[in-house]
C-alpha cells in the first residue's frame, strides 16, 4: 500500500495546489484534492469495505488529508523562503508505504521530494532521517530532535500501515487478483527522408500493470533502434504502454511484436504483415473496473 501527496505552487497562481492517492497494489483507491477538500473513493470494493465495516472513514479520512494540505502548504512556503525563492513553480512531495510479503515479512518507508529531487528519507531502523540533498540538513537537526514523533512513524509503517492492508485484501481480493489481457495493436509508416520504416506495438487495457513486450528478430529479442514508452494507468484501472522500432522495409519478415501478460493464454507473436490484432481473453474472469 501506497500514498503520495503533493504541494504544487506558483505564488502569481494563488496557494499551493495539493492532491493526495493512495493504492492498493497498483490499483487506485482513495483521491483528494483542495478542490473538492474531500477525500473519495476510486473502487468500488472499497465503498463497500466503508459501508460494511467502518461507515465513518471517509469523513475522518477527509479531516486528516484537510490537515497535511495544510502542514504541506507551510513546508512548502518554508522551503521557498529559506532558498530565496519568490518565483517560479516549486513542488514539494511524500511518498509513504508498507508491504506485506508472502512469506510474512514486512517493509515500509516514507521519503520527501522537493523540486523533483530525493529531499529526505526516514531510516526507520536507527528513528532517523537521511538528508543526501545540503539544502535539507536544517529540516534533517529538526526531525531527528522529535523522537516521539520518528518512533510513531516507525510504529505506523510497522504495525498500522499494514494492518490497513489486512482490512481491505478480503474486500480487493476480487479485482487484485483478476487480469485483463491486453489490446494489441501494430502500425507501421515508412520515412521519406531514408526509406526506414517504423512500427509500433501499442498495448492497451492489460491488468496487472506488469506485462513483458519487446521486439524480436528471428525469434530472439532485438534491441537496437528499439524505443520504449511510460507504461501508464488508464482512468478505468487498466494500463497501457507501446515499444517501437525502425527497421528496413526488406527484412520486414524477421521481425516480430512479443508480448507475455497474465490475462493470455499464450504469448503472442504479432507479424508486421498485421496491423491490427486482439488478444484473446485468458482464462481467469474479466474483472469489472470502475
Amino acid at each position: 500500500m501506497k500514498y503520495f501527496s503533493t504541494a504544487i505552487s506558483e505564488p502569481s497562481q494563488g496557494p499551493p495546489h495539493f492532491v493526495a492517492v493512495g493504492y492498493l497494489d497498483d490499483q487506485l483507491f482513495s483521491y483528494y484534492d483542495s478542490n473538492s477538500q474531500k477525500v473519495q473513493p476510486r473502487v468500488s470494493w472499497m465503498e463497500k469495505y466503508v459501508r460494511e465495516v467502518d461507515p465513518q472513514y471517509w469523513d475522518r479520512e477527509t479531516q486528516i488529508s484537510r490537515g497535511t494540505e495544510e502542514w504541506f502548504r507551510e513546508n512548502l512556503e518554508i522551503l521557498r523562503n529559506r532558498d530565496n525563492q519568490s518565483e517560479g513553480l516549486h513542488t514539494w512531495q511524500r511518498m509513504l508505504g508498507c508491504e506485506l510479503r508472502r512469506d510474512g515479512s514486512k517493509g515500509g518507508f516514507m521519503q520527501y521530494g522537493y523540486d523533483g529531487r530525493t529531499f529526505i528519507t526516514f531510516d526507520k531502523e536507527t528513528l532517523s532521517w537521511v538528508a543526501p540533498d545540503p539544502q535539507a540538513q536544517i529540516t534533517r537537526s529538526q526531525w531527528d530532535a522529535l523522537l516521539a514523533q520518528n518512533q510513531y512513524i516507525k510504529s505506523y509503517l510497522e504495525q498500522e500501515c499494514i494492518d490497513w492492508i489486512r482490512k481491505y485484501l478480503p474486500y480487493g481480493n476480487e479485482t487484485l487478483l483478476g487480469t485483463e489481457p491486453p489490446g494489441v495493436t501494430v502500425r507501421g509508416k515508412t520515412e521519406v527522408e531514408d526509406g526506414m520504416e517504423t512500427h509500433v506495438c501499442r498495448l492497451d487495457g492489460f491488468y496487472p500493470r506488469e506485462i513483458d513486450a519487446s521486439w524480436t528478430r528471428d525469434g530472439e529479442v532485438w534491441k537496437e533502434e528499439t524505443f520504449h514508452g511510460f507504461l501508464a494507468p488508464n482512468a478505468g484501472g487498466t494500463y497501457h504502454y507501446w515499444i517501437s522500432i525502425r527497421i528496413d522495409p526488406k527484412e520486414r519478415g524477421c521481425y516480430r511484436c512479443h508480448v507475455e501478460h497474465d490475462g493470455l493464454q499464450e504469448p503472442l507473436d504479432l507479424d508486421l504483415e498485421v496491423f491490427e490484432v486482439r488478444a484473446a481473453a485468458g482464462t481467469r474472469p474479466r474483472t469489472d473496473f470502475r
